[in-house]
């Protein structure tokens, strides 16, 4: 089913646009200047930015005027809320490392079941075993880095995330000259742009320190969570 109540105008999408920039700025600002082992004001900064830039993304996904079904943009939102959750784990002062992983998983698995509501799983395998074969090289080459309690989430997760990338892959292809051929080309960007951003944030974190390593994660974060809103709306 289609649904074709208009929410949003051109305008208020472009203003809604120019806001996420600006929050998504400010939270890859504040964790960039923010002093190293201290709470200082840019850490506040980001704090503050970092929440509000995915609160208004899962806004995004709640007001625009759809050109998916309902049960596409439900899904969506639900990922939307459960990488909010993973926002606010990874940016306590403890470690939350674990909880923040439960978080993102629980959202990869919302995009999954939003993607297959107009696609089967792997049913065009191709995409989906690169996908699943770029994840196992790195879990391979994170591994004798990785805590020994961290190897079975960390399996895990890697898994659904290579298949959220994977099912990506196979709904763009899938919906190829059709009208949900916008909002597969923005569902698939998103998908892998998230692949992108946990590789960093997993290399950053396990392997080596990447320089600037924040802003790189969190740009490639925020774009993927806002292509994958953008899905919702199917616009070009």
């Amino acid at each position: 089913m289609i649904v074709s109540n208009a929410t949003t105008g051109p305008a208020s999408s472009r203003g809604m646009d120019v806001a996420i920039a600006a929050l998504a700025v400010g939270a890859i600002a504040g964790i960039t200047f923010a002093a190293t082992g201290e709470i200082d004001g840019w850490r506040w900064f980001h704090w503050i930015c970092k929440p509000l830039t995915t609160l208004l993304i899962l806004w995004m996904v709640v007001r625009t005027n759809p050109a998916v079904s309902t049960r596409y943009r439900r899904w969506m939102a639900a990922g939307m809320v459960a990488s909010l959750a993973g926002d606010v784990f990874l940016m306590l002062p403890q470690d939350a490392f674990v909880p923040g992983l439960v978080s993102f998983l629980l959202a990869h698995l919302c995009f999954i079941v939003a993607l297959l509501t107009d696609s089967r799983f792997a049913e065009r395998p191709w995409g989906m075993l690169a996908c699943v074969a770029y994840g196992a090289f790195n879990l391979w080459a994170l591994w004798p880095s990785l805590p020994a309690a961290l190897h079975l989430p960390v399996m895990v997760y890697v898994l659904v995330l290579a298949s959220m990338g994977g099912q990506a892959v196979v709904r763009v292809q899938r919906h190829a000259m059709d009208a949900l051929t916008n909002s597969a080309q923005w569902s698939v960007a998103g998908a892998l742009l998230f692949m992108l951003s946990d590789t960093l944030l997993a290399w950053n974190r396990f392997r080596f320190v990447i320089p600037l390593s924040g802003l790189w994660v969190l740009a490639t974060y925020y774009a993927a969570l806002w292509c994958l809103a953008r899905s919702v709306r199917g616009s070009r």
